[in-house]
């Protein structure tokens, strides 16, 4: 099962190789490999790049499914499966079942993995009861269960070597990311946002579960493994204490920014780099202040977790922007310098492109020019909101005050992008973003903290801009200068991941069903198939017995599918679930709540249910053997 095919086919794997001796090697070694899939986020770098070119250009058109596989479970599927030597590992959502399936045996199961859980944590799972995926390391396939509980299954058998529990979801703390393992640690964050979770980020040791270090997203120095001196924001030191200055009082202690987007790790600077979410509540008048560091990028040491440094994209956040999408690591020319860079595609509407040794901003610019909360990101290093968005002041949710409500924001809470990862190929050196293109109504209100419960303090709708019917776009986008080289509008959000290779193919599925292929130079689109159910897990590629497959999770759910996914479609169950999360009354019309539902998703993405349907699928494609 652990054959090792070392060719080194990783079209970026320059990144990689002078760090064999500070990193976990065998990973290295494997996300080498192009065969296999041995990391959530496809390698360290999160470009979600392969090297395989079986399929191209000129020959996707014939793909067709070549088997499939249920996971028995009706919500939704985010994440992909693990591809390790002559065997696929499959995770499902709540209930977190793990199944390993032999790739040479008509993908029998070899081991399920059932792990027993409260199902009361469903109650406090915020956007549906999704999972990211699983992690591979010194021979076991590591879980973040939904109760935050991690496991260490033997990749062999199944068996359980250890688990630790991460959180209380008692207090609202659950697990939906997928574990990274990076040296001898497996890291892993958590989520609970809305409902005033105070959020970190843990590393425990590989082969015991023992706790390493825990960073924290807001509060004391100390407890966020921050120094004063050497952390930097923007190349300034950060200064004591600089989280606790920028809350009122103790907000800090229930202030969000959790932690359940993607890991990325750069093994030569030994750094690790993830985003924080949203700070608690969503009413911004509740919480003066910038609220740092919520809506953050950090660079941690991997060894430590101490901060190297942090950007802060939405100080103060009025909207729900979470910074939490992945990290993407490129080495690139800009204006002839070589230089290590770090893009990263926020919530908030705006690509960002930095400096990964520095944190040092070197683009930023709207990835959907739809964006009007703010006119453009401050880049001026002289000025002394350097780094910061230039707002407009009439799309502020907190100027206009609570109980007001402010209408036509764009990008809604769902953000540009949210936690459906992008791809990058070094062929065409452009990024390849799935991308939400809805705006919404805000609304905040007073609300009350209580541990375990909802701590909103806002009432949303979502619908497409102005003048426009496609709620998502599938765009190329040129990192170094900031602009879109190419769009394919989607009649709904693009949730899925998406796949570069190199066969000039970019994969992405579609909240109807659709696994899509275009090509990666003009997005013309090459192929589509219509699977069992709206697609939110992402694609990935693997080679088995000289072939190449292409394989996708279907599974409508996530926050865009909420509606279908927990049968909130029906106003009285969208008004149960509304009071349910925001603690408010129920609204004057029956009809509002019903848009207002799954915190604004429901009413705008109600007419999936024209097109799809509850299921939990993967879908392996290749091409005809002939």
């Amino acid at each position: 099962m652990r054959r090792l095919l070392l060719a080194s086919c990783f079209g970026v794997s320059a990144l990689f190789t002078a760090g064999y001796a500070t990193a976990n090697e065998e990973l290295i070694k494997l996300s080498s490999d192009a065969k296999q899939w041995v990391l959530p986020t496809g390698n360290y770098a999160n470009t979600r790049y392969s090297e395989l070119k079986q399929i191209n250009a000129d020959n996707v058109h014939k793909l067709a499914p070549v088997w499939t596989f249920s996971t028995g479970v009706l919500r939704g599927h985010e994440g992909a499966p693990l591809v390790i030597g002559d065997v696929m590992y499959v995770h499902a959502p709540f209930p977190n079942t793990v199944f390993a399936l032999d790739l040479n045996n008509d993908g029998k199961i070899l081991w399920k993995y059932e792990p027993e859980q409260d199902p009361n944590v469903i109650g406090v799972m915020c956007c549906d009861t999704v999972n990211r995926g699983l992690a591979y390391g010194d021979g076991k396939i590591f879980l973040h269960q939904a109760d935050t509980t991690l496991v260490a299954l033997d990749a062999n058998t199944g068996k359980l070597v250890w688990s630790v529990k991460d959180g209380d979801p008692s207090k609202a703390q659950t697990g939906t990311n997928a574990p990274m393992v990076i040296k001898d640690k497996v890291l892993i964050g958590v989520s609970g946002g809305e409902y005033g979770v105070r959020a970190w980020i843990s590393a425990y040791d590989i082969k015991t579960g023992k706790l390493v270090w825990r960073g924290y997203s807001m509060g004391p120095d100390s407890d966020m493994l921050i120094d004063p001196e050497k952390t930097t924001s923007l190349g300034r030191p950060v200064g004591k204490d600089s989280s606790i200055s920028t809350w009122q009082g103790d907000q800090w202690k229930i202030g969000g920014g959790t932690t359940w987007g993607w890991y990325s790790y750069d093994p030569d600077l030994n750094l690790v780099y993830y985003g924080t979410g949203n700070p608690s509540t969503w009413n911004p008048k509740q919480r003066p202040g910038e609220n740092k560091w919520s809506m953050t990028i950090f660079a941690r040491d991997a060894d430590t977790g101490m901060a190297k440094w942090v950007y802060q994209m939405t100080p103060h956040d009025e909207w729900d922007y979470d910074g939490v999408n992945e990290m993407i690591l490129t080495d690139q020319k800009i204006d002839g310098q070589d230089r290590k860079l770090l893009t990263h595609f926020d919530r908030n509407g705006f690509g960002y492109t930095l400096d990964r040794v520095t944190g040092e901003l070197i683009v930023a610019n709207k990835f959907d020019p739809k964006v009007n909360w703010a006119t453009g990101i401050n880049t001026d290093k002289a000025s002394p909101d350097y780094g910061k968005p230039i707002r407009v002041k009439a799309m502020s949710t907190e100027a206009n005050g609570e109980d007001v409500n402010s209408k036509g924001v764009c990008p809604a809470a769902l953000g540009s992008k949210d936690e459906q990862p992008a791809a990058y190929s070094p062929q065409t050196e452009l990024f390849y973003v799935p991308t939400n293109h809805v705006c919404m109504d805000y609304e905040p209100f007073k609300v009350s903290y209580t541990a375990g419960q909802p701590y909103v303090g806002a009432t949303l709708s979502m619908y497409p801009p102005a003048g426009d019917s496609n709620m998502g776009n599938f765009l190329a986008w040129d990192g170094k200068t900031g602009k879109i080289v190419w769009t394919d509008p989607e009649r709904f959000s693009v949730w899925s991941g998406a796949l570069a290779t190199a066969g000039g193919v970019v994969f992405y599925g579609t909240l109807e069903g659709y696994m899509k292929a275009v090509d990666a130079k003009t997005g013309k689109e090459l192929y589509k198939f219509k699977t069992p159910s709206g697609i939110i897990g992402n694609v990935m590629t693997y080679e088995h017995g000289g072939r190449q497959y292409v394989a996708v999770l279907s599974g409508v759910g996530g926050w865009a599918g909420i509606g279908l996914a927990a049968g909130l479609l029906q106003p009285e169950a969208a008004a149960a679930w509304h009071n349910a999360v925001t603690g408010q009354k129920n609204l004057p019309e029956q009809s509002k709540i019903v848009d207002t539902a799954g915190l604004g998703a429901v009413g705008g993405y109600a007419a999936l249910s024209n097109y799809t349907a509850l299921g939990g699928t993967l879908t392996v494609f290749a091409l005809p053997s002939d």
